[in-house]
């Protein structure tokens, strides 16, 4: 639809300064180079494609802010030199600087040539356009041609006005029937410990491949699924960190939408995880989360944040979705990614990324997995936000590795 939604909102209030800046990335890594003019088709198919949008704020108090086509891009980023493969995550680490959902543009293609004869690129893009879902169909839109559902027509800044102010007002009301409703509970609170000379980065990243077939196997055998099999991974991982806790919190986005629609078409849910659970456990205790969505407290509509100033609704909505984990199964990924060109794509990976986050002002969230599959492999994109537990990349692949071998699984790096 052309207005922004809940979520929406809450990614550009993060991209302003408000809570932690995310920015969504797909990765292609190629055995051999490819030539700029492929890449510059690519750059412009997704120029005038659904990530071509900006923000629009209205005229009208309540109404919420619209969302407008552009044709205006980034240029294509090239780097003049290749890169060791070593670097690789490094470089795509610094490709979310300077993406704006409101002024433009806000999503970047870049692409680097690596010493080994291999090449990479990326596409950006703030978590305002899209999700990781959508990321991967504005992907398969530029390369394929793959058709993509058509946008909601919007109401004029009056009309939305009306229908935002109806529905806040009237939820209100029937929710303060039932009572005032508790005080949400404080975003909970990191103690960050780190050298007052510090002066490394807030996070870092990892990415493995495992063959789907070895995945799925391991899953079967301890009655789980994929997804259930994930969360275990990324559960473990944390407290091999060295989390001390015995039970911790995850937070686990879902899909919402129903046909291909290029934006934030995803809820949050949650599920507790302790050192007793296992796969077959984390599936059943997904399946009943994936039915009680995170919602505002004491039904108050969420439509309130979005007729309050941003201030008092990064206020009432700051560290929502947060929790100590993150694991995002974005699922498998269109053919249309397996190569660029006629260039096989040897990796094919999907994450988040923080660009411009500090290490004085770390999220709860200490670990973010996310999965995908192409063809026969899975991916695991893996981010850090622990500066102090995992304090390199190097630490983190180790620790993925540990935890892998723990439940039977080989991986190999990118």
């Amino acid at each position: 639809m052309n207005r922004l939604s809940v979520v929406d909102e809450m990614f550009l209030r993060a991209h302003r300064g408000m809570g932690t800046p995310i920015a969504l990335q797909g990765l292609w890594r190629t055995a051999d180079p490819v030539d700029t003019e492929l890449v510059e088709r690519i750059h412009e198919a997704l120029r005038v494609g659904p990530l071509g949008r900006r923000v629009i704020g209205a005229r009208v108090p309540g109404a919420r802010p619209r969302w407008q086509q552009t044709a205006w891009a980034h240029p294509l980023r090239i780097s003049e030199q290749p890169i060791p493969a070593a670097a690789l995550l490094d470089w795509a680490d610094a490709q979310g600087g300077d993406l704006d959902p409101a002024l433009g543009p806000g999503w970047r293609l870049s692409a680097t040539a690596l010493l080994d004869g291999g090449s990479v690129l990326s596409l950006t893009c703030s978590h305002a356009l899209a999700d990781g879902r959508a990321l991967t169909l504005a992907i398969d839109h530029a390369l394929a041609g793959t058709p993509l559902a058509a946008p909601i027509a919007g109401q004029s800044d009056w009309a939305d006005a009306r229908r935002q102010w109806a529905t806040v007002l009237g939820g209100t009301a029937r929710a303060l029937r039932r009572g005032l409703p508790a005080r949400p509970a404080p975003a909970t609170e990191r103690n960050v410990v780190l050298a007052a000379d510090y002066t490394g980065p807030a996070t870092r990243s990892a990415i493995l491949q495992i063959p789907a077939r070895e995945w799925n196997r391991v899953a079967v055998a301890h009655d789980g699924t994929a997804n259930s099999l994930f969360v275990l991974l990324i559960a473990n991982m944390l407290w091999d960190s060295g989390f001390p806790a015995p039970s911790l919190a995850a937070s686990l986005p879902v899909d919402t939408r129903d046909e291909p629609r290029v934006d934030n078409d995803m809820a949050m849910t949650e599920i507790a995880i302790t050192r007793a659970d296992t796969p077959s456990t984390l599936r059943r205790k997904a399946r009943a989360a994936y039915e009680h969505r995170m919602t505002s407290p004491g039904g108050i509509p969420e439509e309130l944040l979005q007729v309050i100033p941003d201030r008092w609704a990064h206020a009432l909505a700051k560290g929502a979705g947060e929790r100590d984990i993150l694991c995002s199964n974005i699922g498998t990924l269109p053919d249309s990614l397996l190569s660029l060109g006629p260039h096989p794509c040897t990796g094919v990976a999907a994450r988040a990324i923080h660009p411009g986050l500090r290490a004085d002002t770390l999220p709860r969230t200490r670990l973010s997995g996310y999965l995908t599959r192409i063809a026969d492999t899975y991916t695991l994109s893996l981010v850090s936000l622990d500066p102090e537990a995992i304090p390199t990349a190097a630490a983190l692949t180790g620790l993925a590795h540990k935890s892998l071998a723990e439940l039977g699984l080989d991986a190999t790096n990118w």
